[in-house]
């Protein structure tokens, strides 16, 4: 499963990582529109930030019990001690940029363009710390190098590797 903050490229790594892996992809903001009926913005302002995180914590905690699937969950989820724990079962691979570079990316984007990466970071880094397994600068790297470099550094079997 992919973790970071908005901004990182969950979803685009996440995507190009189960293609790869011959898995599904489940990303936890397409959960919530269909569920839910509306994209995260928009739920926490209808029921709160608080429903918003349980709701993507429910998601996360789902998924990593079902069939195996790349995940791209929301950051919130280390927020929630039952999905840190989920996670220890999993392949968790966080994908960090510095705080410039994710909000530069949050500027461009209708989702939360006011997003300060800063206080976000200094509450949930150990968080990130406790349940990565992996750790991949997407300011640096681009989706299809942190695709190789999952697939060089996490021995998960992808079609046709041996």
């Amino acid at each position: 499963m992919l973790i970071g903050l908005m901004g990182s490229g969950k979803s685009t790594t996440g995507r190009l990582i189960a293609e790869a892996l011959g898995l599904p992809f489940s990303d936890s903001d397409s959960f919530l529109r269909s569920r839910y009926g509306g994209p995260s913005a928009e739920i926490a302002a209808r029921e709160g930030a608080d429903v918003l995180h349980e709701r993507e914590a429910e998601h996360l905690i789902e998924e990593l019990a079902g069939e195996p699937k790349v995940i791209a969950a929301a950051a919130s989820t280390l927020d929630d001690e039952r999905a840190r724990e989920a996670m220890r079962a999993a392949t968790v691979i966080w994908l960090d940029a510095d705080d410039e570079v994710l909000t530069q990316r949050m500027r461009t984007s209708d989702h939360r363009p006011e997003f300060a990466p800063a206080a976000l970071r200094a509450r949930r880094e150990p968080y990130f710390r406790e349940v990565a397994d992996l750790k991949y600068d997407v300011g640096v790297l681009k989706p299809e190098e942190v695709l190789a470099a999952v697939l060089r550094d996490s021995g998960l079997p992808a079609p046709g590797r041996d």
